[in-house]
């Protein structure tokens, strides 16, 4: 009883955070959506993309981002919006809104480019880029 328990707290946390992939026809239908008359409120992306190779440098304080949608982007399922955004490094960081964005982007030693509160401000300068 006690391992079953175990296993499924473990099973909990893990869903809990729970990554949303995305590859170029989920970013297609992610990045084109909104609403015909332009009435709602747009909800601001953060997509990383990210490589296997390197995944002990990928932004690790996810947790702690509320309000916006999250995706994680494999640069190798990925190719026309890794051509589009001009990735060349992961990870590579954008925040996106209705057409405003702001990258962080990896340097040649691979280290994730942006740190929590650096994020939470790009995330606050991309919604009042955003607002009209």
């Amino acid at each position: 009883m006690k391992n079953f328990i175990l296993v499924l707290l473990v099973i909990i946390s893990f869903s809990s955070h729970a990554q949303n992939w995305a590859d170029d026809s989920k970013l297609e239908e992610v990045l084109n959506s909104s609403s015909a008359f332009g009435d709602d409120e747009s909800p601001i992306i953060i997509l990383e993309y990210w490589a296997k190779f390197n995944e002990a440098n990928a932004f690790s304080d996810w947790d702690k981002v509320s309000g916006v949608q999250y995706f994680r982007v494999d640069i190798a399922k990925a190719p026309k919006y890794k051509k589009e955004h001009r990735i060349r490094m992961a990870p590579t960081i954008i925040i996106w809104r209705d057409g405003i964005e702001k990258s962080y982007k990896a340097g040649l030693d691979l280290e994730c480019p942006v740190n929590l509160a650096e994020l939470m401000e790009g995330i606050e300068e991309v919604r009042e880029a955003s607002a009209f």
